[in-house]
Parts: C-alpha cells; structure tokens; sequence
C-alpha cells in the first residue's frame, strides 16, 4: 500500500491540536513509535489514538473483520498457581474440582458437531497429579472426533509444566505435541511481564522474560502462537507500554505471533475485588495503544467476551480487526455466572460485526477466508 504523507493528505480533525501531530507523521510514513510515544498514547485524547489505531488497522486489514467459529475447553480448574487475580481456579479437595478425562473431552466435542466448529481453544489450570501422557492423549482424543479442527491449547505455564513432568527435551516435547495434535498456541499465561507485578500477583509462575524465551523457542519449532497482555489490575503505564515493547522486539525475533490479544481482567471472585472493572473507554484505549505500537502484528483482537458486545462493536474502528469468535462453553471468566451471554452464532457475529459497519470475514485459524470469499 502507497504510503501517505503529510502533503498527499490533511491531518485528520480529531488528531489536530490533540498533541499527536508529530505521531500521526510517524504512523503515516510506516515509521516505529518509540517508548516514549507509547506513554503518550495512554494519556492523549482517547478519539485522536483511536483514529490513529485505525489509519493502521486499515492499511494492514482494510474494512475487513474476522470472526472463527470456535469452542473452548478448559480441561481442568486444578491449580496449584494461586494467581491472585484468578477466579477460576480451585483445590483438589474443591467440591467444584475437575478434570475432563479424553474421553469426556471427546464428548463435548462431539456436542457441537452440528456448529461447524473450525477450531478449539484449550487451556486449563496447572494440575500437577496429570502425567505427561494426559496432555497428548488428550489432543490425539480431540482429533480422533474432529480431524481437521485446528488445537490451540496451552499457555507458557502450561508448556513450562508440561515439559517439566515430561522429562525430556524441550524441542522433543513439543514435537511430540505436534505429532499429537496440536496446532498452535494461544498465548496466554504472559500476564504483565513486570517483575513487580509479577511478585505480587502470580509468583508462582514464571516471569516475562521466562515467559518470552518459551515463547520464542515455541516459534522456532514450528508452533505460533497469539500474545496477550492482562490489564486493569495493578499495572503502572510504564509498565504496559515496556510490555507491549518487548512483545514488538520477539516478533522482530521470529515473526511467531499471530495477534495481539489486550485482556480485561475482571475482579469478580478474585484476592483483588476493591479493583474497578475497566471502563470501556480503557477497553477501547488499550486495543488503539496495542495496535500502534505492534507495528509487527498483522491483527488485534476485540475479545468481546470479556470487553462487551457493544465495546467491541467500537473497537472494530479502534485498531482492532478480529472479534474472536462463537466462543462455545467458556469457563474462565464465566464460571461465577457473569451477565455476558457466553456463545454467540454465526449469524449473531456476522450481523453485530454488519452493525459496526465492517465486512464480516469467516476465518480460519491462519486467517485464511473461509469459502474463501467475503460474506456478501
């Protein structure tokens, strides 16, 4: 695409006098945003970086918007973490303890035949009473049902413990993962790679930057993966914008990440309830920062479960380009009974995304169109 210069087209109106002129430069001619800028953006009016996210978000996906029909699977909420911020998890002894056996994880797959379904997201808690044979018997399980369904499953934590239990190398493991079944990695688990945080919050797992060597040694056997960035907590901006840097500066490594996923954490049922839930004007402000800064990233994602339906109808004009998608049986935000419907239709997406005024595009995991045209 032609790069826009300042002579082939007026700043736009809501950028003028908003103190971002010389960012707008920057973002017209392709050119990186330094830290600084990042730090900028987080305090700018929100309308001038969100027209800025979407300057970029249009160059690189145009009007489109990706949605995939999915389903998740939270394979067990046994965790022996104890993040503070987790309301999922639970002990052994827990009455609302679990762990999906493979064949009872075939079974919910085989539900949802009839959807269609092209892909399925797995993660779960850190159970340390699994052996490594759980974890490949349960994706060959998945694919036995559904062949050609495309397993995402596992954050970093997961691949970390999962390799540990395994006793064997680290690029043996995961191509033992592959040869099982799975397909590529959600990219969980990243929380905020501050290790101030990280010590207050999640210290039983590992850090940013043990987080960010997995990850790239993922990449480099093959896997990609998304990246996330969990916000609305007790994070400084400082600290997400050195996230949102050092998540720029991996890609640069290995070009592995897929999309960049800004996740709100919700407090509910958490050591962290006196936390307001983020606003939707920090929702919309976190996908148009995520989405200048990774200038590397070919898509942002709107993850509507956790920002609202409406929140992420507008972001599809604050830099980001995919929704998610149906989103069948998700359990990490949703086991407390939260008010967000937790499935959607093909139709509902298509039209929610029509209502924003953007061109619903059924994708597949690569982001390859499904049918392989536009949704007229």
């Amino acid at each position: 695409m032609q790069t826009l210069t300042r002579e082939t087209t007026d700043i736009p109106r809501s950028v003028r006098g908003s103190g971002l002129e010389d960012i707008y430069d920057k973002v017209m001619a392709g050119d990186r945003l330094s830290f600084e800028d990042g730090m900028r953006l987080y305090v700018a009016d929100l309308n001038a970086v969100g027209t800025l996210a979407n300057l970029v978000r249009e160059r690189k996906n145009g009007d489109n918007a990706y949605f995939v029909r999915n389903q998740h699977i939270n394979y067990s909420n046994i965790c022996n973490k104890f993040c503070k911020f987790c309301s999922f998890y639970a002990l052994p002894r827990d009455a609302n303890a679990y762990t999906l056996s493979p064949e009872q994880i075939q079974d919910r797959i085989r539900q949802h035949l009839h959807l269609h379904v092209q892909e399925v997201h797995m993660v779960a808690g850190i159970n340390p009473r699994l052996p490594y044979s759980y974890y490949t018997d349960m994706l060959r399980a998945v694919k036995e049902v559904r062949p050609d369904i495309h397993v995402r499953a596992f954050t970093m934590v997961e691949i970390a413990h999962i390799v540990r239990i395994a006793k064997k190398p680290f690029d043996e493991v995961i191509a033992e993962l592959r040869a099982a079944g799975l397909d590529s990695l959600p990219g969980g688990g990243a929380e905020i790679f501050s290790q101030r945080v990280h010590d207050e919050l999640f210290r039983q797992k590992q850090n940013g930057d043990e987080w960010l060597d997995l990850v790239t040694r993922c990449h480099r056997n093959g896997l990609r993966s998304n990246a996330t960035m969990l916000y609305g907590h007790i994070e400084t901006t400082e600290e997400k914008v050195d996230h949102l840097v050092r998540l720029r500066a991996a890609q640069d490594e290995t070009g592995g990440f897929m999309t960049y996923i800004p996740l709100c954490f919700h407090p509910e049922r958490t050591e962290l309830t006196h936390i307001p839930l983020a606003t939707g004007q920090q929702n919309l402000r976190e996908i148009a920062v995520g989405r200048l800064m990774l200038d590397n990233f070919d898509h942002v994602k709107a993850f509507w479960m956790m920002i609202s339906i409406p929140i992420a109808q507008l972001a599809l004009w604050y830099g980001a380009d995919d929704i998610d998608g149906t989103i069948v049986d998700y359990e990490i935000v949703h086991a407390d009974g939260g008010a967000t419907p937790y499935r959607m239709t093909r139709e509902g997406l298509i039209a929610l995304i029509r209502e924003a005024s953007r061109t619903p595009i059924e994708r597949d995991s690569d982001y390859r169109p499904r049918h392989g045209a536009l949704i007229n």
